[in-house]
């Protein structure tokens, strides 16, 4: 390893020793459930340690707090994804349902579209969402957000290059 390198490593090790038990206790009372807070903690130092950097000794606790806090909410909101795609399975034949690989890329490309999603302006996202989930029509949508049907349009090409940009990055 080469020594910037081997200072990270250092710099983590000690971070891990001194602040692991205090980020899980913190987790666990969050989370209610000592298995999750035990893979948040373990995520948490894996996501400093791909950043390269590790937080300063004044500022660890509140470093460390915030990635967690993070994946507290990419956790959940898995979770909202995971059981709205089980109860639209569930109300499919059973000779329709996906096989469990199958249902965990659909699952990851969920995630994915609800990343692509969250990161749009209110407004474009409403009016993508109200196109292509509630069949609305510009004029609609427009009426619906009290805005233009120019920006309707507008808004829905922002949003559909927002998809194809990151089916392609």
């Amino acid at each position: 390893m080469l020594r910037p390198e081997l200072e990270l490593h250092r710099q983590i090790e000690v971070l891990y020793s001194d602040h692991h038990g205090w980020l899980q206790g913190w987790l666990r009372r969050k989370l209610g459930n000592a298995f999750d807070a035990a893979d948040l903690a373990h995520d948490t130092y894996l996501r400093i340690l791909a950043r390269g950097r590790a937080p300063g000794r004044d500022e660890s606790r509140q470093h460390l707090a915030q990635i967690a806090n993070g994946l507290v909410v990419d956790l959940f909101r898995r979770r909202h994804i995971e059981s709205a795609y089980a109860d639209a399975i569930a109300a499919q034949p059973e000779a329709a349902a996906p096989t469990p690989e199958m249902r965990a890329l659909i699952v990851e490309a969920l995630m994915e579209i609800d990343a692509i999603l969250a990161s749009l302006p209110h407004k474009v996202r409403d009016a993508f969402l109200l196109c292509k989930l509630e069949g609305m029509g510009y004029t609609d949508i427009a009426a619906r957000l009290d805005v233009s049907v120019s920006s309707v349009e507008k808004y829905i090409a922002r949003a559909l290059l927002a998809c194809c940009a990151a089916q392609f990055a």
